[in-house]
């Protein structure tokens, strides 16, 4: 019997808990109603002063790759500091994305097509419910500070810009390697895009130009300095195969890769961010809670004082 009327106290002293909670929310419902207003219209001008972002991206296949054209001669040329096989045992994603993260590269491609004026220069932009007006109060003064960096600055700043921007990935499974650029201005979405794709083709073309050229030079020398009939024949052969290799490399313009999807500009509605609607309503539903507890925390506050005061 004891154990009974104290667990029936215990739940008296918890419905009685509940019910002061009940009541106090009750007690500032009007207060409560109003912060959860205010923040909600906020985020909601917040959300209309952030413009669309759009995306666009290539989709490329990497070429087969070729045997090694030094055959048995790979020995050999080592010997000398000479690597053979040029760019086709190399991993077309692994140099794109080791290209694209260079910074020396990035300084020469933002130069080279005036990155820095493209990227500063906000064109293009779309609002919800075409509402621009509170996007351009907050950001024509930040505009001014950035026209008084110097251009190193105006660099880093760009690079570290483009790195948040544009990302290169690849599939696994299918081997597909994919340039994506996400920017609130659609149409230079597409061209950042297709610049860095042309660049870092050139590049690592360049680059293997450069190494199939030393081997050339490589095999020459030695062609022209042995008496052995079967060398000379291994020799005639990897030069010949080199030879191939620059002729075949000229025939494609991505050189060791090539489209699948081309990039484009995205239409108006396909937009990949902002979620307007999920941000509303988490800001809507975290307003709640944060003014419940300020709502309890208060009223915490306002009982203890009045114990103290009635202690003193």
């Amino acid at each position: 019997m004891v154990e009974n009327k104290n667990n029936l106290r215990y739940v008296e002293e918890d419905e009685i808990d509940l019910k002061e909670l009940f009541n106090t929310i009750l007690k500032y419902k009007y207060k409560i109603a109003l912060f959860v207003s205010f923040i909600t219209i906020l985020t909601f001008i917040y959300t209309l002063s952030i413009p669309n972002l759009y995306k666009s991206e290539i989709v490329l296949s990497p070429q087969e790759s070729q045997k090694s054209v030094g055959g048995g001669l790979s020995s050999l040329a080592s010997l000398a500091g000479v690597s053979l096989g040029g760019g086709s045992s190399k991993d077309p994603f692994i140099m794109m994305k080791t290209t694209l993260n260079d910074y020396l590269f990035n300084e020469k491609v933002i130069k080279k097509y005036n990155l820095i004026e493209k990227l500063e220069t906000k064109k293009n932009l779309v609002f919800a419910l075409n509402i621009d007006s509170i996007y351009n109060m907050f950001n024509s003064k930040s505009q001014k500070t950035e026209d008084k960096r110097s251009e190193k600055e105006k660099i880093f700043s760009t690079i570290n810009s483009i790195k948040s921007i544009l990302s290169i990935a690849s599939d696994k499974k299918s081997s597909l390697i994919i340039i994506k650029a996400e920017l609130v201005d659609r149409y230079m979405a597409k061209e950042l895009v297709d610049i860095y794709l042309t660049e870092i083709i050139n590049k690592i073309k360049l680059e293997d130009m450069k190494e199939i050229d030393a081997q050339i030079k490589y095999y020459n020398k030695e062609l022209s300095s042995t008496y052995d009939v079967s060398l000379k024949e291994q020799l005639s052969k990897s030069l010949s195969g080199l030879y191939q290799k620059k002729v075949f490399s000229q025939a494609n313009d991505y050189y060791f890769v090539s489209k699948v999807v081309d990039s484009r500009v995205s239409y108006i509605k396909e937009k990949t961010k902002p979620k307007r609607a999920l941000i509303l309503i988490v800001s809507f539903m975290t307003s709640i809670f944060l003014a419940i507890f300020i709502v309890f925390f208060l009223e915490f506050l306002r009982s203890d004082k009045e114990n103290e005061t009635k202690n003193s």
